[in-house]
């Protein structure tokens, strides 16, 4: 397979970015600023999926945030994110369809972001998708398809790709 074919091209399909808060109220505010903050996008809230008495969680009550980011502002943030990782992420993080996650401890550490008293510290978890072009015909609505074997990312794909398009060091964790 030539690799430099079009279609056999790698790219960032989008990027989530999520803060877990596990409650409704000011706490989710706060949240819900800081993504404001970081991505520059409004978030959408995220709802439990179970009741957790012991948690006291009911089901369909607000618990989280998230923001999702496609095209050039995925790839700035994802520059920015790294930048916050010094340039380094565990070989663990990658799934074995190449896309990857991590987390980000405190959002102060962003470029430019300082510390609000009345926000506190929250940190994000960091979600990569990645995709070849026509992935996409397994998620459409009509007409929906299978994608092959030799078009899907295998894990070693996906750490070459965060190798060789934004310079990131993949260490191995034992």
């Amino acid at each position: 397979m030539n690799a430099d074919h079009t279609m056999r091209k790698i790219g960032v399909q989008k990027v989530v970015v999520n803060i877990g808060v596990g409650e409704a109220g000011e706490r989710l505010l706060k949240a819900e600023q800081v993504l404001e903050l970081v991505t520059e996008q409004k978030p959408t809230r995220t709802t439990s999926m179970t009741t957790n008495r012991d948690m006291g969680i009911r089901k369909g009550m607000p618990i989280g945030c998230k923001v999702t980011l496609r095209k050039d502002k995925a790839v700035e943030f994802l520059k920015r994110a790294f930048w916050v990782r010094e340039n380094r992420i565990a070989s663990y993080s990658f799934d074995p369809e190449g896309n990857f996650s991590f987390g980000i401890p405190d959002y102060t550490d962003f470029e430019g972001m300082k510390y609000d008293p009345d926000i506190g510290i929250f940190g994000m978890d960091i979600t990569v998708t990645l995709a070849r072009p026509g992935y996409r015909v397994k998620l459409r609505k009509r007409q929906r398809s299978h994608v092959p074997h030799v078009h899907r990312i295998t894990q070693a794909e996906g750490v070459g790709f965060v190798k060789d398009q934004f310079g990131v060091e993949v260490v191995e964790v034992d």
